[in-house]
């Protein structure tokens, strides 16, 4: 019986905001992840907080989340990048992981995010069509490789226009590393605060408003990492068989932005 999780939320470390619980029953986890929060342990360096250590940390310990939510498994059924924010889907038993597993690998659930973007879309709908591989520069990234890479396919639409910057949706069909990143920077508009696949710079009212003043302390960025939101996920509950939508509410540094870019750069 799916449980009320509209007004859940999870303080799992001091370092982070609470989580927000999109979605719960006795097979399914769905959270709203923070931008910032990786998902499992860091290749790199293993002491930074992951979602998934800190959730099995707190069924460990009894925190009072677990114990209100009766969590004794979890497990994650795919991935977001660090610094993307929005829903990611757990599962809370081994059988609905291996449905969901199955699902994701040969079904594809439809995928929905909301990105920010420098510049427009050539048009205000596409579709991208770039084989993707690792970088054998730069480890952890992924380049257009027309020999070897494996076939990745985006959909773009644009939502709202501004001045030298868009408001887009993107529906990857196809689930390689950081798919939506590389498309948009290879058709000229990466995302706004993306070092790894564009400028890096963040989004500042200052860019935005022609008499700006600067204060003393300086200025705060409204979207200082990749500007990408996991907005909505489709697929069927591994047991119910039925479809079922998760969506994750536009976080603060989307919301802000999208207000400060129609007041002065629309």
């Amino acid at each position: 019986m799916k449980k009320n999780s509209s007004e859940l939320l999870l303080r799992l470390s001091a370092n982070w905001p609470e989580v927000q619980v999109l979605s719960l029953d006795a097979d399914i986890l769905a959270l709203s992840k923070p931008a910032g929060l990786l998902i499992a342990p860091d290749r790199w360096d293993k002491t930074r907080e992951n979602l998934m250590g800190l959730l099995h940390a707190g069924i460990a310990l009894q925190r009072p989340w677990a114990v209100k939510l009766g969590l004794s498994y979890v497990a994650n059924v795919h991935r977001l990048d660090a610094g993307t924010s929005g829903v990611i889907l757990m599962a809370l038993n081994k059988p609905a992981l291996m449905k969901l597993a199955r699902q994701f690998h040969d079904q594809h659930p439809k995928k929905t995010y909301l990105a920010l973007i420098q510049g427009s879309l050539p048009d205000p709908e596409m579709e991208v069509s770039l084989p993707l591989a690792p970088s054998l520069v730069r480890p952890g990234l992924s380049v257009v490789d027309r020999s070897h890479g494996k076939p990745s396919v985006t959909r773009f639409s644009t939502v709202e226009r501004y001045r030298k910057y868009s408001l887009i949706r993107a529906e990857p069909t196809t689930g390689r590393l950081h798919q939506i990143r590389v498309h948009l920077k290879e058709i000229g508009c990466p995302l706004v605060a993306d070092a790894d696949y564009g400028t890096g710079f963040p989004l500042l009212l200052s860019q935005l408003k022609r008499d700006y003043r600067m204060k003393p302390e300086g200025e705060k960025p409204f979207m200082s990492r990749p500007a990408l939101h996991a907005e909505k996920l489709e697929l069927i509950h591994p047991t119910t068989g039925l479809p079922l939508v998760i969506e994750a509410p536009w976080p603060k540094d989307f919301t802000v932005s999208v207000k400060y870019l129609r007041k002065f750069a629309g």
